[in-house]
């Protein structure tokens, strides 16, 4: 007897995003190098289109001209008119919605694969945004066995006041890919290598899904966000302690309540409370500190999916 299993509709349209965040330079270099040659993401029966997201932002090499564009892709900045007056992130929503969305519709694009670099000591990183979507778990399943046994983990943001809305949101899968740990504005090659092996590994398994591959039940760890942690702060709101260096670069490591997460200039220490052993993500992480957040607080969680298999076949 079979085990029952998910059918869905062939995956047709995919898009890769890079420079959503214009100095997290190696999404910008591979999307630039596949728009010159794109034969490595092309699979039989896709349609993969490589895309730079904020072109301005990549130009001057800076995260963004005038706001975050992985944080405006909410249906009421989707939804103003358009005007001189609007952030230019807002504009290229918009602009990028009218592309590959509209969101929340038929008619957008099927998957969107936005490519980002993190300072921190991430590693591969998958960032998924619904806990119950069998196919993006299936697929993360794939890319993680695939890699190994260089490690993958996924990162779940779904939170009903932490999760933010990014460009990807646009269409009906949206995948983020942050490898790290790379400094803003430079190129390492080991990073590099690594999303490249990502995006092939998941383009190869939507191929095989669309070829009627049956994928039996499957199951991922994943790290959930449950808190956003800001730097301790005067009262001016300068920041007075840093990251303990017993904690620098333990991203997906247990922190334990009693650990060191602060210390001061003057070596006082300020320790994890609560009852509760978390896994830090996003530790240091560069860009975050206008964000005032230090790290991320993430408990491990794991999701199941059903066996999955193309409707067409």
């Amino acid at each position: 007897m079979t085990s029952p299993h998910i059918t869905g509709k062939p995956i047709k349209k995919i898009a890769i995003f890079g420079g959503t965040h214009g100095n997290e330079l190696t999404g910008v270099f591979l999307v630039k190098h596949w728009l010159e040659n794109d034969a490595e993401i092309q699979r039989t029966g896709l349609e993969v289109k490589p895309f730079i997201t904020n072109p301005r932002a990549v130009k001057k090499c800076t995260r963004y001209i005038d706001c975050d564009l992985n944080r405006v892709c909410d249906l009421e900045n989707l939804g103003k008119e358009m005007s001189e007056d609007l952030p230019y992130e807002v504009k290229r929503a918009q602009e990028i919605n009218h592309l590959f969305g509209p969101k929340n519709s038929e008619d957008s694009y099927d998957i969107i694969f936005d490519l980002h670099n993190t300072t921190s000591n991430m590693g591969c990183t998958l960032i998924l945004e619904d806990s119950r979507n069998d196919f993006l778990i299936q697929m993360s399943h794939y890319i993680k066995t695939s890699l190994d046994p260089l490690p993958c983990y996924v990162y779940l943001i779904e939170h009903p006041s932490l999760k933010y809305t990014t460009i990807s949101s646009v269409a009906k899968y949206p995948v983020g890919i942050e490898v790290g740990p790379q400094p803003q504005g430079v190129l390492r090659a080991d990073i590099l290598d690594q999303m490249r092996k990502m995006i092939k590994h998941a383009l190869d398994f939507i191929y095989q899904f669309n070829e009627g591959k049956e994928f039996p039940p499957c199951a991922i760890e994943v790290y959930k966000v449950v808190e956003k942690v800001d730097y301790p702060r005067n009262e001016s709101g300068e920041i007075t302690a840093v990251i303990h260096p017993n904690l620098q670069d333990q991203d997906w490591k247990p922190l334990h309540p009693g650990d060191p997460m602060f210390v001061t200039l003057d070596g006082k220490t300020i320790l994890l409370g609560g009852d509760c052993t978390v896994y830090p993500v996003f530790v240091n992480e560069a860009a975050y500190y206008e964000k005032k957040e230090a790290f991320a607080k993430t408990t491990k969680v794991t999701l199941n999916a059903k066996s999955i298999r193309s409707s067409f076949h």
